[in-house]
């Protein structure tokens, strides 16, 4: 028999033996904000080129043609989509902590150097290109980032709340890049900054400054979940969570050395067109608003307005498009989620949830005609179309990670974002051309109903809404003419917004086509 106090040491040793229970980290979610503000910035400093077009393309401005400024945008959307081949191996050879910090230095040198190369078209480009370059790196880093540090189920959630930053950078820039360049803008009778810089070489500066501010956290937080785990920063019971799904069953048809297979060996997978295929056809309708939709808001609605009340109009258009596109993001990346904790398979529950999403851009369609009902209307079916987008994208990257090991995610994002750069070009040279076309086909039918009069210093294919006046026959035929000129291009734009109606559809097509069950790549 034990007597209280015996019993009391018994139970006291047996207290002091038993291990304390360690609190359940969360710090994938400290890795997920890491990724919104580098893909924040990544946007930031890429949408500033489209809130300078119109000064650019303007006669007080740089004189440049829409067909030019599509020129520039095609420059930096093909050096980002050739290297995003070299920046998805890069990431999977010398890991995102090192690879994104690069990729991040790289463009942001790359953006502050384009405020200083004048108003020739050729040494933007040449700055754009090195630009494109260094951005990259950003989604094939992200993207291995989200296979290493979540679960499956958690993956597209996560993608699609980092890639809400795209949205987040475009915000910004619709609220401060008119502000800066009307505040060191001589034409609007203010003076340059030190008496040097102009409204848009400040633009390119400030945006490109604030990356190096985002290189402190990530060289403090950032590290593997094992290293992590290491430091105290992440419990066992995260990392057990993070490593709970193991990687996906050998498919019989494929050999095991897939890791070690070169770029051109993955081309041999049906499950890597799927993704590259899905990429080209779709990853253009947002490189189409991001640098045009200021633009068409702009020649659409603020026709005649004063410029004050244009900018106004244009920034809250702009911005609310963007801020309504972040909840489809991260909605659309928990949509697979639901069916997953139903018990489907996740890449059932991905190309279901990428169906259901595909269908929404077809309102896009409509997107003239409701235009005729004003403004609202139509922002109200962009803002749904870029919301699908959004949605699309983040279910779209995790597709990845569903089909490959970790190891070959970099490589394979790499792959895919190529394409989707190269579609990038596609859609821009398109909307460029489409845009001067139409322009000039409404400056035409203005000349042969005697509005307006070309002359040597302004000939027909220079004629724009903007300088329309230099070129009246009478001034007060100014509406009638620019009517002309805006009912052809909103013709431009019917075809575009019918293109990004269209794609979402194609694409999931030959995805289903390409992988009509999971196969998994060996890991």
């Amino acid at each position: 028999m034990y007597s209280n106090d015996d019993t009391a040491v018994v139970e006291k040793k047996v207290a002091v033996q038993e291990p304390v229970q360690q609190k359940k980290s969360n710090y994938r979610w400290v890795i997920v904000s890491l990724l919104l503000f580098s893909t924040t910035i990544n946007y930031m400093d890429r949408n500033v080129i489209g809130y300078l077009k119109d000064y650019f393309c303007s006669p007080v401005g740089f004189g440049w043609s829409a067909k030019d400024f599509s020129f520039l945008t095609s420059i930096f959307t093909a050096f980002y989509a050739g290297f995003t081949l070299f920046a998805g191996f890069i990431m999977d050879r010398v890991g995102t902590k090192k690879g994104l910090a690069f990729s991040l230095t790289l463009w942001s040198f790359a953006g502050i150097s384009s405020a200083f190369m004048g108003t020739g078209l050729w040494l933007h480009n040449a700055a754009r290109a090195i630009f494109g370059a260094g951005e990259a790196g950003n989604f094939p880093a992200s993207i291995k980032t989200v296979a290493e540090w979540f679960p499956k189920k958690e993956r597209a959630l996560a993608t699609g709340m980092f890639n809400s930053g795209a949205n987040i950078g475009a915000m910004i820039c619709a609220i401060i890049i008119p502000m800066i360049l009307s505040a060191w803008n001589p034409a609007e009778g203010n003076s340059l900054f030190f008496g040097i810089f102009h409204g848009w070489q400040m633009a390119f500066i400030l945006t490109g400054l604030v990356g190096f501010i985002w290189l402190i956290f990530w060289k403090k937080f950032y590290g593997t979940p094992k290293q992590m785990l290491e430091k105290g920063k992440v419990s066992q019971q995260e990392y057990d969570y993070i490593n709970s799904e193991a990687e996906t069953p050998a498919d019989p048809t494929v050999k095991n050395d897939a890791v070690k297979a070169k770029w051109y060996k993955m081309l041999s997978y049906k499950q890597t067109w799927a993704f590259v295929i899905g990429k080209f056809l779709t990853d253009g309708i947002w490189w189409f608003l991001m640098f045009w939709l200021p633009t068409y808001i702009s020649q659409q609605f603020c026709v005649g307005m004063a410029p004050d009340q244009a900018k106004h109009t244009v920034m809250l258009s702009t911005f609310i498009v963007y801020g309504i596109a972040i909840i489809g993001s991260i909605y659309g990346g928990s949509i697979p989620m639901t069916f997953m904790n139903k018990g489907w398979h996740a890449y059932k529950a991905r190309m279901t949830a990428m169906l259901i999403i595909a269908c929404a851009p077809l309102l896009l369609l409509t997107t003239q005609w409701m235009a005729g009902y004003g403004i609202v209307a139509a922002v109200t079916i962009i803002s749904i179309g870029g919301a699908a987008h959004q949605a699309w994208s983040a279910n779209l990257f995790t597709t990845v990670s569903d089909m490959f090991p970790k190891k070959m995610v970099g490589s394979i994002t790499g792959i895919g974002a190529a394409a989707g750069g190269l579609g990038g070009v596609f859609i821009q040279l398109l909307a460029g051309s489409l845009e001067d076309s139409y322009r000039i086909k409404g400056a035409l039918e203005a000349s042969k109903a005697g509005l307006i009069k070309a002359t040597d210093a302004l000939p027909l294919e220079n004629i724009k809404i903007s300088n329309l006046k230099d070129v009246l026959v009478n001034p007060n035929m100014l509406d009638q003419a620019r009517h002309y000129i805006s009912s052809n291009v909103s013709v431009a734009y019917g075809i575009m917004f019918g293109i990004c109606a269209a794609v979402y559809l194609a694409a999931w097509i030959c995805m289903k086509l390409l992988v009509p069950k999971h196969k998994p790549i060996a890991g």
